[in-house]
């Protein structure tokens, strides 16, 4: 399988799911059950033509096989956010290290035959060089194009709180200013695990490389 095919796989999904009347998630609320759920049933769909390395929640990716290198997010139009682990402070500043495949979908209920039906109104598959914080990059690019030195950058990532020592800051300054890291597209937020937030990806209009927009009702 490649990243195209997983592209018109994921289209086709959704196309099919949002016909889909499902009685397993009638009056769920919990969306990380709604998420496991649409995981599994999306793998099971890939499962019927390729053959997948399908991972598992210790490796952390769901698609690990190193030409997808892809993991799977499913998440509520209301708040489209989730978590992702914590690895080191440098992915808020360089990606996360693996592409990002993300369902936003919208959830209604039908009482008269108890089915729910899962609307997904965007779905995009970001590249991993545009999983990054979109404000701390935006704002590196632009310090190193106004010629800001080593000790700018520490004190900017420390105005930010990355999550590093004196030592890690300062050698993420030096990478910073010898290799200026790529304009991200996610709202990262420190905590014990990355809490990722979608809704820049979820309203973009415009064509980004590295961001390919495979369902977008939200804008069309």
């Amino acid at each position: 399988m490649t990243i195209k095919d997983l592209i018109s796989s994921v289209n086709a999904f959704c196309e099919k799911e949002t016909k889909y009347k499902n009685k397993e998630l009638f009056g769920v609320t919990d969306g990380k059950v709604v998420g496991t759920y649409i995981e599994h049933k999306f793998k099971e769909f890939l499962n019927v033509n390729f053959e997948l390395d399908n991972g598992n929640s210790a490796r952390g990716i769901d698609l690990p096989a190193s030409q997808i290198n892809t993991d799977i997010k499913v998440t509520s139009i209301k708040q489209p956010q989730s978590s992702s682990p914590f690895k080191d402070a440098k992915q808020k500043i360089y990606g996360l290290g693996y592409n990002l495949l993300v369902f936003v979908y919208e959830k209604q209920d039908n009482q008269e035959d108890e089915t729910a039906i899962l609307d997904f109104k965007s779905c995009s598959f970001i590249s991993k060089n545009r999983t990054a914080d979109y404000t701390t990059t935006f704002r590196l690019n632009e310090m190193v194009k106004d010629g800001a030195n080593e000790e700018d950058i520490i004190a900017y990532l420390n105005d930010k709180n990355i999550p590093a020592d004196d030592i890690t800051l300062s050698q993420i300054a030096k990478q910073i200013l010898k290799n200026t890291p790529k304009i991200g597209y996610l709202t990262i937020s420190n905590a014990l695990q990355w809490r990722l937030q979608y809704g820049r990806v979820v309203a973009l209009n415009k064509k980004v490389k590295g961001i390919t927009k495979i369902v977008d009702k939200l804008n069309s």
